[in-house]
């Protein structure tokens, strides 16, 4: 794999005037960006970020794809598809509903071709358009870019009244200000918080938990205010922290991106030489003082809501929520200058000009993907609608009734994995022998399991060996649904010679 090669700002030489005289780079640079985080000082403290509110055509389609995105989230512990959750993550009870398809702890070969599917989707996307998926669809991203920052540019205003009210003494205004926007994000946490409880427990076991005496579902309410405050430290504290210390994706960066991915760069072969604009100063003047199109106003840096400078080349930090894109865009219209400085572009298609092309290790990741994508299918289409165990009943050997024949007990648990009541039959095939199922027909409800004792009976002739193998058919409305397999133990007649 190679590494992420970012794009280096090229060493020109120095541009002679007209008089001959060599003119002296108008801002100084500093290449140490590497060797030290935005969000850090020396000592490694916390630098604290306000990131200016961003405004512009990409920020405006962002927020259109987060309300969509944000609808759905709420909304998605209530869906359903054939009677089961669109999504439900219920580790408690080991259930998983996926577009209303309900998957168990014994569907573990769907769950790890899921997984294997889910990051190949990423590497492949990710070689080809960057982190498209942080930027636009990531919910940390979502959250505090478009719900929380939004409220908190609200209540206390955009980046420099922030830092100055922050600097300012506790006054009562001060104290109003604080205490509302975090009493919202407590609010929003605890929505928040709810909605990933429904995710887990079901919307209707999530109904039912709010709706009754929390005396009687103290664990669920412990769960209910953790997910609260883990989300209000998140997001009104840790903030870009868990894009830069917890999220790997940044780091995956490293093996993913090459020089034909799509991210977002800065073009400094069109922005370089850095210098401050002048009103007296025309385009033609400032191209033959050997300045290019950036004019170092930092409004890029200044909206960044990670503090990087993305001038600098691609960057771990860089989650590309395109708000540097609309800053560099909007002083670019101010100026009279051609939009895109700071867009979507690969280091090949800003180098030389090439637009994307598909590369080879593009080519290996959707092979893979396909095959995935074609295994899990078909694992899906051949999937049981019931799963069945049976185990042989705890402390129990073979009995020998009174007509003389041989008797296994079993527990059989039946797993109901449609939307829909079932109505099951048992039916021993091999070796022919009897079979009794106690309790009442069996029925097993929708998205559950039930379970039954089966006492399976044969004649002393039949067993030639113990244990022996025998076989037992699930079937429903005449068709069998699925065929177990299992052992039973007796006293092994003599061979006739």
């Amino acid at each position: 794999m190679e590494e992420t090669r970012s794009q280096p700002v090229p060493q020109r030489p120095l541009p002679q005037t007209a008089n001959g005289r060599t003119s002296l780079p108008a801002v100084p640079r500093s290449d140490d960006f590497r060797d030290h985080l935005a969000t850090a000082d020396e000592r490694g403290r916390r630098v604290w970020l306000y990131p200016r509110k961003p405004r512009g055509r990409y920020t405006r389609a962002r927020r259109i794809v987060s309300v969509f995105l944000l609808a759905f989230l709420f909304a998605g512990p209530f869906l359903t598809i054939n009677g089961n959750p669109v999504l439900m993550i219920n580790v408690v009870e080991r259930r998983f509903s996926v577009l209303g398809q309900v998957f168990w702890p014994q569907d573990a070969a769907i769950l790890a071709l899921g997984l294997l599917l889910f990051f190949t989707a990423i590497a492949v996307f990710t070689a080809a358009f960057g982190r498209l998926w942080c930027g636009w669809t990531c919910p940390q991203t979502v959250f505090m870019e478009m719900v929380f920052r939004p409220i908190e540019y609200w209540i206390e205003g955009d980046a420099p009244e922030q830092r100055a009210l922050n600097a300012a003494p506790w006054t009562a205004r001060k104290i109003f200000k604080k205490v509302t926007k975090h009493v919202i994000f407590l609010a929003l946490s605890f929505l928040i918080g709810n909605t990933f409880l429904a995710y887990i427990l079901g919307g209707r076991a999530w109904w039912a938990l709010v709706t009754d005496d929390p005396r009687r579902h103290l664990t669920g309410l412990g769960f209910m205010l953790l997910f609260t405050l883990v989300f209000y430290g998140v997001f009104a504290r840790f903030r870009e922290q868990a894009c830069t210390f917890i999220c790997p994706y940044g780091r995956f960066q490293s093996v993913l991106l090459d020089e034909h991915s799509i991210v977002v760069a800065y073009d400094y072969k069109r922005g370089e030489r850095r210098g401050r604009w002048r009103r007296d100063q025309s385009p033609e003047q400032r191209r033959a003082a050997g300045l290019g199109d950036c004019v170092d106003c930092r409004r890029c840096v200044e909206v960044c809501p990670t503090g990087i400078d993305i001038r600098n080349g691609t960057q771990m930090e860089c989650v590309n929520c395109t708000a540097c894109m609309d800053a560099c865009d909007a002083v670019m219209d101010r100026l009279g200058l051609p939009r895109g400085l700071i867009r979507y572009a690969s280091l090949n298609g800003i180098e030389r000009g090439e637009r994307l092309r598909i590369t080879p290790r593009m080519v290996l990741y959707t092979c893979v993907l396909l095959g995935l994508l074609t295994a899990l299918g078909f694992i899906l289409a051949t999937r049981s609608p019931v799963d069945v165990t049976v185990l042989r009943a705890p402390g129990s050997l073979f009995q020998k009734t009174p007509e003389g024949r041989i008797s296994n007990l079993y527990q059989m648990k039946i797993v109901n994995k449609t939307g829909q009541p079932m109505p099951v039959e048992l039916n021993l095939l091999e070796p022919t022998g009897r079979m009794t199922v106690f309790g009442a027909p069996l029925v097993v409800p929708a998205g559950d399991l039930i379970q039954t004792s089966v006492l399976v009976e044969l004649e002393p002739g039949q067993l030639h060996k113990s244990p022996m193998e025998i076989r037992i058919a699930v079937q429903h409305d005449g068709r069998t649904l699925q065929t177990i397999r299992t052992s039973f133990l007796g006293p092994v007649s003599p061979t006739r010679p």
